[in-house]
């Protein structure tokens, strides 16, 4: 729906609309007028009308004509009309719901009830946009998650093929090995993020927290994606100072994000740069966690909706981005008492930082 609700009065009589307008004049709609039902079937397109208010008594073309006609076209059908009819029988009502209005108020109009009945079909029409914008996020999501799932997959799939030629070396066949074995760790990855994004969300996850050598995590997460690292020619670096007092985490979830995080950054840094991880531990009893990469950046205004779900930072060609993963890591943080944050690295790329209590709940 419009940020200001646009509402179409069709009637032949100007001072009808006179009326109207007065009594909608304090509730921030944009009121459009058409003179004739076939003004204002022409005039949709331009008007856009979130609810029509409809006389039936006009010359030519009716106004159930007019509704008939309106609800006939499938991208008006959704918008509301409510009938203005001087007519009370129950029949004539009846005949005015079944060419398909949502509503009817009878004249003379009262103010009061005009204003709710508009307020009550707004906001039917306000769920609708609202379910449309749902679907189509989710519609979008499908094919972003299907695009991720495919590259591994193909990675899979002729690495399989290859290992099936015969006369393959040793020395190809294990690098074939390692690619499956990669491409199987990034499909891993993807899934047990969108499971573990879902129960977040729902509220339905208890975080299983226990202590941890913070830096023996990091190091970890370092360790296993250094052969995807390998594939761009980056470096990935640790500066991981010793002894820190132990954090407590959900290490499955928190070993997420540390993943997601790494991921991203290898994604985005330029072949042959580095990615670096680095751990610090502040006086007032808090740990901080920060990857930074020498990639494109993140703009001002992103940086205000990075950690939305499928907010995409900077597209780049034959790059997957699927925009679920830094929402994951919010959530997850969040649900650990820490924040995260994103800001320039200087000269050119991105620091993601984790402030993380060093007894979480």
């Amino acid at each position: 729906m419009n940020a200001q609700p646009s509402i179409l009065v069709v009637d032949d009589e100007p001072n009808n609309f006179d009326v109207i307008e007065t009594f909608l004049h304090n509730e921030g709609y944009e009121l459009n007028y058409a003179s004739s039902g076939q003004k204002a079937i022409d005039r949709l397109d331009t008007v856009q009308p979130d609810v029509i208010l409809l006389d039936v008594m006009m010359p030519d073309l009716d106004g159930l004509e007019v509704c008939r006609r309106i609800k006939a076209q499938v991208r008006w059908q959704v918008v509301p009309i409510i009938v203005v009819t001087a007519l009370t029988a129950k029949e004539d009502l009846a005949r005015c719901l079944a060419a398909g209005a949502d509503d009817f108020i009878s004249k003379p109009i009262n103010g009061m009830e005009l204003r709710a009945r508009t307020r009550s079909m707004l906001r039917i029409k306000q769920q609708y946009d609202d379910l449309q914008s749902l679907l189509q996020v989710r519609e979008d999501m499908v094919h972003m998650i299907v695009h991720d799932l495919r590259n591994p997959l193909t990675s899979v799939l002729l690495s399989t093929e290859m290992l099936r030629l015969p006369g393959l070396s040793s020395e190809k066949q294990q690098k074939k090995v390692e690619q499956i074995a990669i491409a199987g760790s990034q499909l891993q990855s993807l899934i047990d993020s969108l499971l573990l994004l879902a129960k977040l969300e729902s509220g339905k996850m208890t975080l299983n927290c226990t202590e941890i050598d913070l830096a023996q995590l990091c190091m970890a997460a370092v360790t296993d994606l250094e052969a995807i690292a390998a594939q761009k020619q980056l470096r990935l670096l640790a500066q991981l100072p010793d002894g820190g007092e132990p954090v407590t985490v959900d290490v499955p979830v928190f070993r997420r994000v540390l993943d997601n995080l790494l991921s991203n950054a290898i994604k985005f840094a330029p072949r042959k740069s580095q990615v670096l991880i680095t751990t610090d531990y502040l006086e007032s009893g808090e740990a901080i966690v920060r990857v930074t990469d020498s990639g494109p950046g993140v703009s001002e205004v992103l940086k205000q909706h990075i950690f939305e779900r499928y907010e995409i930072g900077t597209l780049i060609n034959g790059t997957s981005q699927i925009g679920l993963g830094l929402a994951f890591c919010k959530m997850a943080i969040e649900a650990h008492g820490g924040q995260i944050t994103v800001e320039d690295n200087q000269p050119q790329g991105t620091v993601f930082s984790i402030l993380l209590p060093r007894l979480a709940t």
